[in-house]
């Protein structure tokens, strides 16, 4: 048997050049470069192969650990998980900073390979720099606290054993339902030894991605369901996007009638001018979806994992009677909810239920109500586009940054307020526009997700849209960018605080304590004058081009030059902190609130939550009635 002598980290390194994917007859290589930081634990091992195999494998210089798994994250949705990125660390605090970014990847069930330094196998020196230490056993080490979050862990303590790990992290990797982060925690010491390693191992192999069917009995089951079925609704999930089902659903819809409301991660899964798309689902719904779900006597969800947010905090679904299909490549998900489990992929179910319905069709009058909730929909985007109020309200910026953008070019958001006002007001004319990471609602992930997005789609202006909130937990990405001379084009809305967990507050009776950016009074309280921050100086300090807009008039001509310009623009703007996108219909979301309080506003939030809660579909107020 050929075989070839190599380290450990070089073998891993050779291994994923040569990793293929194919899916309906198109093949790509699925790793599209290495995200990293060198430290001891990684630069004699990892960082020497990379160097190594350079012209085959690109490096990419991060700032923050958790930040490049954020960036791979993004790069992988925007392939529909048809590509991946690597990312690796030093040991220590640089392998746990990855933990957050390997959370977010297997919570959104997207591919991320991260390759964690750790201490040395060999033990001799222990203790070493960064390296933490237990009593009772001498195996582990801080980077098992990634296996909570991992879909594959594993620990390499001899060369050798890559030869059986490396395919178990691309077989989950490529899985449909299992993907999400894979970890190799690497010995630093074992990373430089070298083996003679089987030349076969470094051919290219090409992953075949599946389009598995469901049970032809359940299909039945599901088609007797449909056709009984009077106010039918689709929830859209990331499954629609990931396996490129947008084509399929829209025929079914268009087929059967049958609308569709959407969660973060399917939005665009109907663009927002088809008669049937009723946009955002639940808590951060429109009001179309949100009039519909509570009627609704089937719910079909395609590729969800039914969140609260979309349920809202199961409060949407109040039909005496009715009833669940979903379909879902992960089992998990299809049964939530005693469902009819549609286990599958989500394309070519859509295509068989589509033959298996036969002409079943909604009523024409639910077909136009509808239809005329969707013409509603629409008009209320247009008057909060066009509030005119003074500061400029958030609705204004989203919506000055939509009429700037062309059809392609793409949103990155992911905590704070501005996922759930784009979630109900950014209208997806492709179905890539929207990129906005909320499985995980991730502060800090913005600006790194939109320099993967970036790198995935070169061709796409990228608008990364940012609270200051977020911006302070992680802006160092700019920097990247600037480095890797990616364009992003970031807004960055300054309302002095955290607004969106100061309205939760403000919700259960707490008057949003500990939310505002202000100096600390004599008080005690952060009621004091607004902190003097200078956004503009910190993005120009980072080496992007920087410009403060106090208007609405002054927001839209800084679009149009960071439009024209080839190099990353950052915009300021400043919203007001009271000024709130207003929910829609039923949109209530399951805050705990204190059961008692000496402070009266408490116990007033505390009757309407439980009103509210009275509503859930599984009862949890001991004799509380159901609301339907």
């Amino acid at each position: 048997m050929a075989t070839q002598r190599l380290t450990l980290a070089q073998a891993i390194i050779k291994y994923l050049i040569n990793q293929h994917v194919e899916r309906d007859g198109h093949e790509n290589q699925f790793f599209g470069g290495t995200w990293g930081i060198f430290g001891h634990g990684n630069i004699g091992g990892v960082a020497q192969a990379l160097q190594q195999y350079s012209t085959d494998m690109t490096y990419y210089l991060s700032r923050n650990e958790q930040a490049m798994v954020h960036s791979a994250v993004a790069y992988a949705k925007m392939n529909r998980r048809m590509k991946a990125q690597a990312c690796l660390s030093s040991i220590g605090p640089g392998a746990t900073n990855m933990v957050t970014g390997a959370a977010t990847a297997t919570v959104n069930r997207v591919p991320v390979l991260c390759l964690a330094g750790d201490y040395f196998a060999e033990r001799v020196q222990s203790p070493v720099l960064q390296q933490l230490e237990f009593p009772f056993t001498q195996d582990q080490s801080s980077n098992d606290t990634f296996k909570p979050v991992a879909k594959y862990w594993d620990r390499i303590q001899r060369p050798e054993q890559a030869i059986t790990s490396l395919p178990e992290v691309m077989r989950i990797l490529t899985s449909p339902a299992e993907t999400g982060a894979a970890v190799l925690a690497l010995p630093q010491d074992i990373q430089t030894y070298a083996f003679d390693y089987p030349e076969e191992m470094f051919r290219k192999r090409i992953w075949s991605i599946p389009r598995n069917r469901a049970d032809t009995t359940s299909i039945e089951r599901a088609v007797a369901w449909i056709r009984a079925a009077k106010t039918p609704l689709i929830i859209a999930g990331g499954g629609v996007r990931y396996s490129a089902a947008e084509g399929a659903l829209m025929s079914f819809v268009e087929k059967t009638g049958i609308p569709v409301a959407e969660t973060h991660a399917g939005k665009g899964s109907l663009l927002f001018d088809h008669p049937l798309s009723l946009g955002a689902a639940g808590v951060s719904g429109t009001e179309a979806a949100n009039i519909i779900a509570p009627e609704a006597d089937l719910i079909i969800g395609i590729g969800t994992r039914f969140t609260d947010f979309p349920t809202s905090s199961k409060t949407a679904f109040r039909h005496p009677n009715v009833r669940f299909i979903n379909i879902n490549v992960f089992e998990m998900d299809a049964y939530k909810h005693a469902a009819i489990p549609l286990v599958g992929d989500a394309k070519v179910t859509l295509e068989e239920l589509a033959v298996a319905v036969g002409d079943y069709q909604v009523d024409n009058s639910y077909r136009q109500r509808c239809q005329q909730l969707n013409k509603k929909w629409n008009e209320e985007v247009e008057r909060v586009y066009g509030a005119a109020m003074t500061p400029i309200s958030q609705g204004e910026v989203i919506g000055a940054v939509q009429a700037s953008a062309d059809p392609k070019d793409v949103v990155v958001t992911s905590a704070g307020s501005l996922p759930g006002d784009l979630l109900k007001l950014w209208r997806c004319k492709d179905s890539l526009s929207y990129q906005v990471e909320y499985g995980y609602s991730v502060m800090g992930y913005e600006i790194a997700g939109g320099l993967g997005a970036k790198m995935a789609a070169p061709d796409r202006e990228v608008y990364v849209m940012v609270g200051d909130g977020s911006f302070m937990m992680m802006n160092t990405e700019i920097t990247t960018a600037v480095q890797e001379n990616i364009k992003l084009i970031i807004v960055v809305v300054n309302n002095d605080g955290f607004s969106s967990v100061g309205r939760v507050s403000e919700n259960v009776g707490s008057l949003g304590f500990g939310c505002h950016y202000r100096y600390r009074s004599k008080s005690g309280s952060y009621d004091g004058d607004v902190l003097p921050v200078d956004y503009v100086k910190i993005c120009e300090g980072l080496g992007a081009t920087s410009i403060k807009a106090d208007s609405l008039a002054d927001f839209k001509k800084a679009l149009i030059t960071a439009r024209a310009s080839t190099k990353t623009t950052c915009i300021v703007v400043n919203t007001d902190w009271d000024e709130r996108v207003p929910g829609y219909a039923s949109c209530w979301w399951d805050m705990a609130t204190a059961h008692t309080s000496e402070n009266q506003d408490v116990n007033a939030a505390r009757e309407i939550y439980e009103k509210e809660k009275s509503a859930q579909r599984y009862l949890m107020v001991p004799g509380a009635p159901f609301q339907s």
